[in-house]
């Protein structure tokens, strides 16, 4: 039998980013929320435990050793004290690679608990996120997979606010960003940012509030990864430029960048007219 569970793109709503700390860290504070658009990974019978990784985005993504799904997996068989067994995993890579929106993490976290279920593992959520914290910083959050607060060097967790429905639009400039040169290049600009923790509502009642959140947010790498690559420029003023358009920014590191529209029907008309986008509602 083949089961399935579902990695959704993760998007930094606003990420503030301090000076590098003496462990070589970057202290954060951002707020996450998650997509209906993601990748898929499955699990099949098979003689042997491996990876295949299928879709518009495999190219970008090893199916060996050096995938962050074979990584989790192995760490959780080990905690598990069990053996590999005999399952095919198949990662539909929808997501682009080195694009901001955690794909890696999520597609871990998603492996960790698609192989729990299928082999039934007494393996409780606390020890599921202690295995995630050793994997990155980010996959601890994509298990969650809900409106979340990160901070300290995003391993510090706690609930988001209340969200109301947003929809909005996702666009891949075509190219992927480096996050080690992204953070590099804002120590070289001097680090202007810092991990400050906004105020916030228990939660949002209108989209309008949550842009206007974001308007008095940051995203501190935004400015070192345009500088590096300046099609997330381009893509960001294109965003900016639309009707649709309550709110823009780029995610995490990038390279994708995302805006918030008002209602479901002015992000469809959004994403229809711009190549490489598409529509999405955030939770």
């Amino acid at each position: 039998m083949t089961t399935s569970a579902f990695a959704p793109a993760k998007l930094n709503l606003f990420l503030h980013v301090g000076p590098v700390r003496r462990d070589g860290f970057h202290p954060v504070c951002s707020l996450m929320a998650f997509a209906d658009l993601g990748d898929r990974l499955s699990a099949a019978p098979a003689q042997a435990f491996g990876l295949q990784v299928v879709g518009p985005h495999a190219a970008g993504a090893p199916a060996d050793e050096g995938n962050l799904v074979m990584r989790a997996a192995r760490a959780l068989f080990a905690r598990a004290g069990v053996e590999a067994p005999g399952l095919r995993l198949t990662l539909d890579k929808q997501l682009p690679v080195a694009a901001g929106l955690g794909g890696g993490s999520s597609d871990a976290a998603a492996a960790m608990k698609l192989l729990r279920e299928q082999m039934a593992l007494d393996i409780g959520d606390e020890t599921l996120e202690e295995i995630a914290a050793a994997l990155g910083s980010d996959v601890p959050v994509c298990l969650r997979g809900v409106s979340t607060l990160g901070e300290g060097r995003g391993e510090v967790l706690r609930p988001g606010p209340g969200l109301p429905p947003l929809h909005a639009v996702l666009l891949d400039p075509g190219v992927g960003s480096s996050t080690p040169a992204v953070y590099r290049a804002y120590d070289e600009m001097g680090a202007p940012g810092a991990a400050d923790r906004p105020a916030m509502p228990a939660a949002f009642a209108t989209v309008e509030e949550v842009a206007g959140l974001l308007e008095r947010t940051r995203n501190d790498l935004e400015a070192p990864a345009v500088a590096l690559e300046p099609r997330i420029g381009e893509a960001l003023e294109t965003l900016r430029g639309q009707p649709e358009t309550l709110f823009a920014r780029m995610s995490g590191s990038g390279s994708s960048c995302f805006a918030i529209c008002a209602d479901a029907a002015g992000a469809a008309s959004l994403a229809v007219r711009l190549a490489g986008a598409r529509a999405c509602r955030l939770a």
